[in-house]
């Protein structure tokens, strides 16, 4: 096969995983990659921003939705996030399309977040990382009994990004520093009572959703909504489970200091949420925690210039890095078993992890000025 067939094989496979179309008064975007729990690549990101540009650009269209395709069909899982083993490759290889995947990624956030139509996230299924950063901007965004929403970076050796510092950061009290530190799971009803979801749809519902929005003549982008959040699921009232041990735990200044607070709580939660915390890269922890804590007093604009600085810290050392070891054991070997720089949380010295937070750009040269 010829380099230009390759190209061209290539750039149809890619779409391939981003389906888009104007149905009715609505915007569709299907991520077409159910093999890969809809990880996203490069190419990913560039059709989605293409397809929200021309559906921003289109009169005809008064809002946008957005869903997974699983196994099955439609929906079963929204987006696990990036693809960790492409980062892996890129990160060795020092190939500089790594750099374009988050510059254009986060700008992708971000116009999400800004955008000007009613932008609405079906997050059935696995929703994490990346995942989060094109549901947590929308202006509806709906959940399932099968949701599995989490922030896991940490036990990657990475942080909280696609804009994670600003929206964990507006959880109620402490939970954002939780979900960010330990990357545990929430189910769908827990993502509401975390400020990180609007309303529950059941699954088997979803078909018959969608369905409704593409037929429905509606006269506003506002009447899409308003039909979507009268077809929310009745839930009772309830606070976030163990959300009073949460904001004890981790209001903490610091990762030891956290530690040792879920240590003196004899609780299956307590228990579960130490383990996870110590199977975390030790560094990114401290770095994880400093970000949330930074992020409350940012706009979204300024939290994405700063998570672009950390993620270029991330990756520039190769094989030193952090991220690239805790991908290794994780996708790459699958031996589970990083070998993190530090063998525990208080190995890290309070020099080390303020370094992820210098920029290597000036206000000018930054891959992100053009955010506000």
């Amino acid at each position: 096969m010829s380099d230009l067939n390759t190209v061209t094989a290539a750039s149809a496979n890619a779409e391939a995983f981003v389906m888009s179309e104007v149905v009715g008064r609505v915007g569709c975007i299907t991520l077409n990659r159910p093999k890969a729990l809809n990880a996203l690549s490069l190419n990913m990101v560039r059709l989605i921003t293409q397809a929200l540009n021309a559906f921003q650009a289109n009169p005809q269209v008064l809002a946008v939705l957005v869903r997974g395709q699983g196994k099955e069909g439609p929906f079963g899982h929204f987006c696990a996030g990036g693809d960790i083993r492409y980062f892996h490759q890129a990160a060795l290889a020092g190939d500089n399309s790594l750099a374009d995947f988050f510059t254009e990624e986060y700008s992708l956030n971000h116009l999400i977040h800004t955008y000007t139509k009613p932008y609405i996230a079906f997050m059935d299924g696995v929703v994490m990382g990346g995942g989060m950063g094109i549901s947590q901007g929308a202006s509806v965004r709906i959940v399932t009994d099968r949701t599995q929403m989490a922030m896991p970076e940490t036990h990657i050796g990475l942080f909280p990004d696609v804009g994670g510092g600003y929206f964990l950061s507006k959880c109620p009290g402490h939970i954002g520093e939780y979900l960010g530190l330990t990357g545990q799971k929430i189910n769908g009803q827990q993502a509401i009572q975390a400020g990180l979801a609007d309303g529950l749809i059941e699954a088997q519902r979803l078909p018959l959703i969608w369905k409704t929005l593409l037929s429905t003549p509606f006269e506003s982008g506002e009447a899409v909504e308003r039909w979507l959040q009268s077809q929310f699921s009745k839930l009772e009232a309830a606070t976030f489970p163990d959300k009073a041990a949460i904001d004890q735990c981790f209001a903490f200044n610091t990762p030891l200091e956290i530690s040792l607070a879920l240590a003196q709580i004899n609780s299956p939660w307590a228990i579960q949420s130490l383990a996870s915390l110590n199977k975390a890269s030790p560094l990114m922890v401290h770095v994880v925690l400093a970000q949330i804590r930074k992020a409350r007093h940012m706009s979204l604009a300024d939290d994405l210039r700063m998570e672009r600085d950390l993620v270029h810290h991330c990756f520039h050392l190769r094989e030193q890095s952090e991220t690239v070891e805790g991908i290794r054991a994780l996708a790459v070997d699958k031996d589970h078993q990083p070998k993190w720089s530090h063998a525990n949380l208080e190995a890290v010295s309070a020099q080390e992890w303020p370094l992820f937070f210098q920029s290597p750009w000036t206000l000018e040269t930054h891959p992100l000025r053009h955010l506000s």
